[in-house]
C-alpha cells in the first residue's frame, strides 16, 4: 500500500521540479500547440465555408464552441512561444508572459474580428478584398 505524501514532502517535491532556464522546451511546446491548433482552426473555418457553398448553411456566428476552443489553443500556444522566447533573450518570466499575452490577445482579437467581418461580407454577397494596412477596419 503506498504511503501518504505529507504537505511538507509535496512542497519539497515541487521545489525540485523547476523548469530549466531558459525554457527551450516550453517554447517548442508552445509553437507546436499554436501550429496544431491553427491547422485545426483553418480546417474548421474551411468546413464552414464549404457548408455555406454547398447547402447555404449560415457562416455566422463564427464563435462556436469548437472554433473558439481551437482559436483559444492558438492564443495559448503563441503566448507560450513568445513568452518563452522573450525569456530566452533575458526577460523576466512574469514580464515576458505578460507582454506575450497582450500581443497574442490584441493580434488574435483583431484577426478574429476581421475574419468575422469577411464572413459577413461573403454571406451577404458583397465580398471585398482584404486590406490589412487599414487599421480602422479591424475594430
Amino acid at each position: 500500500m503506498p504511503e501518504e505524501i505529507t504537505a511538507e514532502q509535496l512542497e519539497m517535491l515541487l521545489q525540485m521540479a523547476v523548469l530549466p532556464q531558459p525554457p527551450y522546451l516550453m517554447a517548442g511546446v508552445g509553437l507546436l500547440m499554436g501550429v496544431l491548433c491553427g491547422l485545426t482552426f483553418g480546417r474548421q473555418v474551411q468546413d464552414k465555408l464549404d457548408g455555406w457553398k454547398q447547402d447555404r448553411l449560415p457562416l455566422l456566428p463564427l464563435a462556436t464552441a469548437e472554433i473558439s476552443l481551437s482559436f483559444t489553443g492558438i492564443l495559448i500556444g503563441i503566448t507560450l512561444f513568445i513568452g518563452c522566447c522573450l525569456q530566452i533573450f533575458g526577460f523576466a518570466a512574469g514580464a515576458a508572459l505578460l507582454v506575450a499575452l497582450l500581443l497574442s490577445l490584441l493580434t488574435g482579437g483583431a484577426l478574429f474580428a476581421q475574419l468575422e467581418r469577411l464572413m459577413m461580407q461573403v454571406e451577404s454577397g458583397n465580398f471585398k478584398a482584404v486590406d490589412f494596412d487599414n487599421f480602422d477596419e479591424f475594430f
